[in-house]
């Protein structure tokens, strides 16, 4: 399963607050895509996919469509707010590979898909 910290679901509770259109929760997905293959996307969403996979974190309820959700499963999502800037921190046990932007990775330990940083 999906875990976030308390900091995680402190700063999605303050984007749903703050969002303009109704929020029922916090969709995370994986696409293709950034230095080594997969990256992941985060957004807010009315309602969840009839086919989602609902988890609830605390006051936040995180929504996971079936194809993302094995590359995701054990993965522990921190929220980081410092000096040198802020953002969510992904740890994913499922990640054999990744960039050191720390939003891109890939399960294939051979790499299949991985591109190159510029």
């Amino acid at each position: 399963m999906i875990t976030l910290t308390d900091k995680a679901v402190s700063a999605v509770g303050r984007f749903i607050a703050g969002s303009e259109m109704p929020t029922a929760g916090l969709r995370i997905e994986v696409t293709d895509g950034g230095c080594s293959g997969y990256q992941y996307g985060l957004k807010l969403e009315g309602t969840p996919a009839e086919v989602d996979t609902v988890i609830e974190c605390g006051e936040v309820k995180v929504f996971i469509d079936p194809v993302s959700l094995p590359m995701l499963d054990g993965m522990s999502i921190d929220f980081l707010d410092s000096i040198e800037g802020s953002g969510f921190k992904f740890t994913n046990p499922n990640a054999v590979k990744s960039c050191a932007c720390g939003t891109s990775f890939n399960t294939n330990s051979e790499g299949t898909g991985t591109k190159t940083c510029s």
